[in-house]
């Protein structure tokens, strides 16, 4: 294949083999690469993972540009209160580093791909070149009626999150960011809204997230549990926003018979809380708490389990759905967000989120027709499946993208 495109990417989290914001920024300048020569451009301390992976599987025309701040401001990106002042400085000097190189391999596009983030600026849309901006996310908010069920840490965060993303809206670099993109992609119909509004004039909506094929092949061999235990299961940071104690209040709520079980799988600050619920509630019989799993030994778990609940209030994306609908598992998810995108009504059920009363209903409703139902609960695992592979595999996603790129490219060269 002629790979006639020099493409830029930015990918502030890159690393091979894990999920989230370092996969996202991998796997696309991986599947890319396939098609045009690309250079990333991405921080030093990920240097050591892809040189290991390039060492073993090395890819022509794939290259990394590593990229740093100055050594006391490195440290900043050890505190996660001051993780996205580091982000920011560290995109400034990024754009240094690319326009110096611009002049001497002449891009001819560029692609700001990690953080998923849309209140950052890119400052790669300064460069004289057709730019590309996300799929970024974090337009999503979680609904006012359900604030009433947060700690006073979660009600802190979202206040201070709200100030943080408003204060992004109205950086002039992120407005003239959004004004410079070509095209712009949120994660979310709420993200896209706010990419409009923020000046970017072509906007699409595309989900962040994605597995290669090897991945969804191993996942797909994971045998269906028997009908004989139903057990509900959901991972993810124990965080208010995830949603885990409506899950528990719906499971308390479904009164589904004593062998039936819930796992939580995952560490953070709603630990205690949740398990003080669970004991309330009167079913801690029926919940077992994991602590925080590798990722394998996490997909194992969902493995024994026979369907995820994932009822996070605000996200972007949700790669967990994407996980369960491979293992042919069907998910029961909120109506919000990145996991509403992904799941349909043959591969889950989607719940509405207009207040905690109707939405812990409609959960229970979902775990008995589940727990009930075993064709059911196949037929949306086999669809699950199907659409995982069909939609959210990389390679197909990527050459989506390339598509796009050759078309773009071809408009901004006949309107010069």
């Amino acid at each position: 294949m002629n790979k006639n495109l020099k493409v830029l990417i930015c990918a502030y989290a890159c690393r091979p083999g894990m999920g989230s914001e370092p996969g996202i920024g991998w796997d696309i300048a991986w599947e890319l690469a396939k098609h045009h020569q690309v250079w990333v451009i991405t921080r030093e301390d990920n240097r050591e993972y892809i040189e290991a992976e390039l060492q073993k599987n090395p890819v022509v025309g794939l290259n990394f540009i590593y990229c740093d701040l100055p050594t006391g401001f490195i440290k900043l990106n050890r505190y996660s209160f001051l993780v996205h002042l580091h982000y920011y400085l560290w995109q400034i000097q990024a754009y240094l580093t690319v326009r110096k190189l611009h002049q001497k391999i002449g891009f001819d596009l560029a692609h700001h791909v990690t953080y998923v983030r849309y209140s950052s600026p890119s400052f790669l849309s300064l460069l004289p070149i057709p730019f590309f901006w996300g799929p970024v996310g974090g337009g999503e908010s979680a609904p006012k009626a359900f604030g009433q069920d947060f700690s006073l840490r979660g009600k802190v965060y979202e206040g201070l999150r709200n100030l943080a993303r408003s204060l992004g809206e109205f950086d002039p670099f992120v407005r003239l960011t959004a004004r410079r993109a070509v095209f712009g992609w949120g994660t979310t119909e709420d993200t896209a809204k706010r990419l409009y509004k923020l000046g970017c004039q072509n906007v699409g909506v595309i989900s962040q997230l994605g597995l290669s094929k090897e991945e969804i092949a191993q996942l797909g061999e994971y045998a269906l549990p028997s009908n004989d235990v139903v057990r509900f299961i959901s991972i993810g940071r124990l965080l208010h926003w995830k949603g885990f104690h409506l899950g528990l209040r719906a499971f308390a709520q479904a009164n589904l018979p004593n062998n039936t079980e819930y796992w939580i799988v995952g560490d953070g600050p709603e630990r205690l809380r949740l398990q003080a619920l669970a004991e309330q509630l009167g079913i801690v019989h029926q919940v077992k708490f994991w602590q925080k799993l590798s990722r394998q030994e996490t997909l194992q778990k969902l493995g024994e389990c026979t369907a995820l609940v994932h009822p996070s209030l605000h996200e972007s994306g949700g790669l967990v759905c994407l996980e369960a609908m491979a293992t042919k598992r069907p998910v029961i998810c909120l109506n919000l967000g990145g996991p509403a995108i992904q799941v349909t009504e043959n591969t889950g059920i989607k719940v509405s989120a207009n207040n905690p009363q109707e939405t812990i209903a409609e959960l229970a409703a979902a775990m008995v027709r589940l727990a009930e139902d075993s064709k059911l609960r196949v037929n949306m695992g086999q669809a699950g499946q199907q659409r995982v592979s069909e939609i959210f595999n990389w390679e197909t996603k990527v050459k989506h993208l390339v598509k796009f790129y050759e078309e773009i490219r071809e408009l901004t060269i006949s309107n010069k």
